[in-house]
């Protein structure tokens, strides 16, 4: 049975500034603003939370459903995952929109300057959870907000159960909203720094989130894991990466490893251990699907820094 992601489908456009903003943006003339870049390096990757989940998932051999919306200049991307053997036929084509797209500007000091469109993804709940046939759990990424809300409803009425990850879109709901989510959802992964936003915004601490869903899951860099379950918090570690190169889509390939986990009917703690191990493999590799380690690799790794077999 199939694992349902929905979720955003994105460009992701990369470009490096051979030089300093500090040197171009003056902080006494920051009221007119008017600056320009000269960008000579530039890497369009495929990203999106979907996209990046569903391919982490295809690696392990998961069953990965994506649900997103795209716009009209989606082909390239609709035809890699065709070839890769990932279903599109949820992912609905806003003609009249682009395709989310990120565009993040980096300098040599390595500060980040980010525009991002989010396009044909503010239609995302137009899509129905119900389309979907065979569907055993899913999870609720960063998406338009109303799609967010609409499909956590939907796989709650579904008897579905799911992952709520709010990511980078959480700041788009206050404290009512996130917990109406904690409510229909199964289980909840988010960062440290989401986990401090998420307890602001609705009072609780991180124990008392853990106690309105079967596992909360926070995940701290390069310090590993905190995974909440039956009345305890279990410390998951970080696996070693063999080089530290980029970062982006490493949270995604994490819950890709933990999906595939569950999916199995593995722990959580197993799942999250899993879940370590794409991350560091991910971030040896630029952009968010350029990694390809064979299952063999994953398991060698598991084993590695675990101790045990990959046996699910």
């Amino acid at each position: 049975m199939s694992v349902l992601i929905c979720g955003s489908i994105a460009y992701d456009n990369t470009m490096v500034f051979p030089d300093r903003f500090r040197h171009h943006i003056l902080p006494d003339q920051i009221h007119i603003l008017n600056v320009s870049f000269l960008v000579p390096e530039m890497r369009r990757e495929f990203g999106g939370c979907a996209g990046n989940i569903a391919y982490n998932l295809k690696l392990l051999g998961g069953e990965p459903l994506m649900m997103a919306t795209v716009g009209r200049d989606a082909d390239p991307y609709l035809e890699r995952f065709e070839a890769l053997g990932i279903p599109v036929g949820h992912v609905r084509r806003i003609d009249e929109a682009f395709t989310a797209q990120c565009f993040i500007t980096t300098d040599l000091d390595d500060n980040q300057i980010t525009a991002f469109h989010p396009g044909a993804m503010s239609f995302s709940h137009e899509n129905r959870v119900s389309d979907a046939q065979d569907v055993k759990l899913g999870i609720v990424a960063p998406d338009g907000r109303d799609g967010m809300l609409t499909h956590a409803r939907q796989f709650a009425d579904a008897g579905i159960p799911f992952v709520f990850d709010p990511g980078q879109g959480l700041p788009m709901f206050d404290g009512a909203d996130l917990l109406d989510f904690l409510e229909l959802a199964t289980w909840c992964t988010v960062n440290d720094y989401e986990a401090r936003m998420l307890c602001e915004r609705t009072g609780l601490s991180e124990a008392q989130v853990a106690e309105r869903v079967s596992a909360f899951i926070v995940t701290l860099g390069g310090e590993g894991s905190r995974v909440y379950h039956d009345g305890t918090m279990s410390d998951v570690a970080c696996v070693p990466a063999d080089e530290l190169l980029d970062p982006t889509g490493c949270g995604d390939a994490y819950r890709g490893g933990l999906l595939y986990g569950l999916s199995r009917g593995a722990d959580i703690v197993s799942s999250a251990r899993l879940a370590s191990v794409m991350g560091s493999i991910k971030i040896a590799s630029r952009g968010g699907q350029n990694h390809a380690p064979t299952r063999t690799e994953i398991e060698r790794r598991f084993r590695a820094s675990f101790g045990s077999p990959l046996d699910f």
